[in-house]
């Protein structure tokens, strides 16, 4: 058997025994950043009942010109930095103690292109992404990480790979506390997921599902049995309910949303709520960051 493959094996173990994360439906997390619309982390209401999760979107292996190229995972951060940098992130936490902070690999594009997962190798990259990323999370005392490639250049078992040995090293060494993934329901994204939740579901302590990429109408009984999949696929993972702020989809707060959840609740299966994105919400005043984690507060 490879040294390394047994490596992680019996550091799975135990991570499954001893729990990467505690059970708590008080979590609420929100993606912030993407959109550069001047969101600062002290714009959004934080109920301090509830464990409240900011994600930086996005870091990005891409280079910053004109037409960006992947760079074989050295990162660097896409996000609004005068707003979202290092000092703002201390004093977000400094007062707020049930405030933590991670950020989120990838995403959907690059200054209007698509960013795909596109190592040269394994090894490489996960190499370049370790150091990286351990620079960024340190220059900026992150908490998390987070895994949102919507586009693929290579097989779902090179992707399960890549991210797994980076999982495996940034929770060995400590760097970080918690990992999450963002899959969807597409067939050019989710098998992807499920190839590294199959070999490194341990690692990871929460399942961003976007049901805001479902259709826009999405029914509180659609909602439910697309959870119910996707808790299935995701078998032992929290898997997060969620909705948009940007109206592209899935089951809205006016639509029914929170009547959803409390269905769940009463079955013990809601394990969180996140929202894509405070950069969304800024025009209603974020309303509904508000009702989330009041909700959530008197769970």
């Amino acid at each position: 058997m490879d040294k390394f493959l047994l490596i992680v094996l019996l550091v799975l173990s135990t991570f499954s025994s001893t729990g990467a994360a505690s059970m708590n439906s008080t979590i609420f997390r929100e993606y912030i950043g993407a959109d550069d619309k001047g969101v600062k982390f002290s714009d959004i209401p934080i109920n301090p009942n509830v464990e409240f999760h900011f994600i930086l979107s996005f870091a990005i292996d891409y280079t910053s010109t004109s037409h960006p190229s992947p760079t074989d995972g050295y990162f660097q951060a896409y996000w609004n930095k005068k707003h979202l940098n290092p000092s703002e992130v201390l004093s977000i936490k400094a007062k707020h103690p049930n405030v933590k902070v991670a950020m989120s690999l990838g995403g959907d594009t690059v200054k209007n292109e698509y960013v795909y997962f596109n190592p040269k190798s394994i090894n490489s990259w996960v190499s370049n992404a370790i150091h990286s990323i351990t620079e960024i999370v340190q220059e900026y005392n992150l908490d998390g990480i987070d895994i949102d490639y919507e586009h693929f250049s290579t097989d779902p078992d090179i992707f399960a790979e890549c991210i797994g040995r980076l999982l495996f090293h940034l929770k060995q060494k400590k760097i970080v506390a918690f990992a999450s993934i963002a899959p969807y329901e597409a067939e050019t994204v989710q098998p992807y997921y499920l190839a590294l939740w199959k070999k490194y579901s341990p690692l990871i302590d929460y399942v961003n599902f976007q049901f805001y990429a479902y259709d826009n109408g999405t029914t509180i009984t659609q909602f439910i049995d697309y959870y119910q999949a996707q808790s299935t696929n995701y078998r032992g993972g929290k898997v997060l309910v969620s909705f948009s702020t940007d109206e592209s989809g899935g089951l809205s707060p006016e639509n029914g949303f929170f009547y959803a959840c409390n269905m769940l609740k009463a079955v013990d299966q809601l394990h969180g709520i996140f929202i894509w994105s405070a950069d969304d919400s800024k025009k209603a005043k974020f309303q509904y960051e508000q009702q989330s984690q009041a909700f959530l507060a008197n769970i």
